[in-house]
């Protein structure tokens, strides 16, 4: 089956050991995913939650891969919005390799549906919440408070 997946390279001045934490403590993805919650225990077969500033549950799923400092897999569906969840699950890789005083993060998104506009959607989301992941990591604060209402752009998706 035709898929659609983007993917999304960043290189951190932080630790891999860092990074980690920011990326499974909910205290801290809080602050740079623009006050969306996100919830698990991060072991693998748990459950996963994101749920948005309002309290409505925005996205869903399961921890499918969890190795400390080194990688995560997460399969999600859209809760928020009746046509990204029509599409199914998602699956997202973050994957964590440490270069010298930096770290590489790996993300990728993929669905197994041609054309997805919800990858589309993510294609835009992404770089707003790892810009901030970044800044939080290197300065203590994040770059963006609130999630802009228009994004263009959809650099790294492919619909194929």
């Amino acid at each position: 089956m035709a898929q659609s997946t983007f993917v999304y390279e960043i290189y951190i001045r932080t630790t891999p050991e860092k990074l980690w934490q920011a990326l499974t403590t909910t205290e801290l993805l809080k602050r740079y995913w623009m006050g969306y919650s996100i919830e698990s225990d991060w072991a693998v077969g748990s459950p996963w939650r994101t749920v948005s500033p309002d309290g409505g549950l925005s996205d869903s799923g399961e921890i499918l891969e969890s190795v400390p400092q080194r990688r995560l897999v997460i399969k999600s569906r859209n809760e928020g919005r009746p046509e990204f969840k029509a599409e199914g699950y998602s699956n997202f890789v973050c994957e964590i390799e440490p270069l010298g005083a930096s770290v590489k993060l790996a993300i990728t998104h993929s669905i197994e549906q041609p054309h997805s506009p919800f990858i589309a959607a993510v294609s835009h989301a992404w770089p707003m919440v790892v810009s901030n992941l970044k800044s939080l990591l290197e300065t203590g604060e994040v770059a963006l408070i609130d999630r802009p209402r228009h994004v263009t752009g959809a650099r790294g998706y492919t619909g194929n």
